[in-house]
């Protein structure tokens, strides 16, 4: 009889990430010659091939010294202590070895609560109960900017990216369900966003592709079921049901009611939005990029009839970039900042200067729009 539904579940969808990892870091064979490799080994037509087998015509390769082999890549995850990012860290351990992948685990404790520190510990001793290593609980403080949420993901984001570099890993695995995936769909869509936003979180993202998400096409029952049938203690998180948190009330409140409004599958629908979302907006980024050379002028400044010229989707994420070049954090620059700086080339009334985040200033001169700190 083979695991439960729910465990083969979650180690396929770990064993997929795995594979695709392995795939994208394995160096492509040396197919160099050495005279002295060739002289080491007998000529082709002296050497007999295994029973059953053809005698291959492709050329004498050497075999790799050593120092050629790859390196055993590191995969990490990162662990709360939560039904998802345990079942996580089990199907991790349990597809890594069979694969020839060492698997570490790092939980990350915020410290908003009392008592954090000893749970840390908890979740570090469960990971390696589960045969981790490397395995390490990071103590962060979480700022203000952004509001709670934002200050304790960039935290945990900045640790988890800490321990990347100094572990060596290749890639570090994320719990995030479909759950989690509808969730910032309708976050996107009530902060008015565009589609990148709608677009909601990537399977893969950050430097080098290192933050894998293998459950965005799985339930968070799946990961609580799997979790329960392998008998893995999980921390239910307090602030997960705490309504002063945004995303509380949206999974407590706001996803029951519009499934009760509208029928089950409305998870299933935003987290196949999010997909699509992606799609498109990869897609007008790349035309974006592409076309932002034909709208600049010898100096590089943009010129606004050429950008006027440009469907809205594309000019607004050219004038998105250049903002952001300029200096304009990324995270603070909305809609309403580049619709604005939009009605400079779309909407010219000899408007002044618009004052965008990071002291950056956009404004219309001759014909060209000049975007810089002021």
């Amino acid at each position: 009889m083979g695991p439960h539904p729910a465990v083969a579940a979650i180690r396929l969808a770990v064993r997929r990430v795995l594979h695709d990892i392995l795939t994208e870091h394995t160096p492509a064979p040396d197919t160099r010659r050495t005279p002295a490799a060739d002289a080491a080994r007998p000529p082709a037509s002296e050497r007999v091939p295994a029973p059953g087998t053809r005698r291959s015509p492709a050329p004498d390769l050497p075999a790799p010294t050593p120092h050629e082999q790859p390196s055993t890549p590191l995969v990490l995850v990162a662990c709360s202590g939560g039904a998802d990012s345990m079942a996580l860290a089990s199907a991790l351990a349990f597809e890594a070895p069979k694969l020839g992948i060492r698997a570490g685990g790092i939980t990350v404790d915020h410290g908003l609560q009392p008592g954090s520190d000893l749970r840390a510990d908890e979740v570090v001793l469960r990971l390696t109960e589960l045969g981790l290593s490397p395995v390490e609980s990071i103590a962060v403080t979480v700022g203000r900017d952004g509001g709670p949420e934002a200050a304790a993901r960039d935290a945990r984001y900045s640790a988890l990216d800490s321990a990347v570099e100094r572990h060596g890993a290749t890639a570090i695995l994320l719990g995030h369900t479909r759950d989690d995936q509808a969730e910032t769909v309708l976050l996107g869509l009530a902060r008015g966003s565009g589609i990148r936003s709608l677009s909601g979180m990537a399977a893969v993202s950050g430097a080098d592709g290192r933050y894998r998400r293998p459950f965005l096409y799985l339930d968070r029952q799946t990961a609580r079921k799997a979790c329960m049938v392998q008998s893995l203690p999980v921390w239910d998180d307090p602030h997960n049901a705490d309504p002063a948190y945004t995303r509380s009330r949206l999974r407590h409140e706001g996803l029951p009611a519009l499934e009760k409004a509208l029928g089950k599958g409305v998870v299933e629908a935003l987290a196949r939005t999010a997909q699509l979302s992606r799609d498109d907006a990869d897609a007008l980024d790349a035309w974006a990029s592409q076309a932002e050379a034909s709208v600049r002028d010898a100096a590089g400044l943009l010129e606004c009839a050429k950008l006027y010229a440009l469907p809205p989707a594309v000019r607004r994420r050219i004038l998105r970039r250049a903002a952001i070049e300029a200096g304009a954090p990324a995270g603070s620059l909305f809609a309403r900042h580049i619709e604005e700086v939009d009605r400079l080339i779309t909407g010219w009334r000899g408007q002044g200067a618009i004052n965008l985040p990071g002291k950056v200033v956009a404004q219309r001169q001759g014909g060209r729009l000049v975007i810089r700190q002021g």
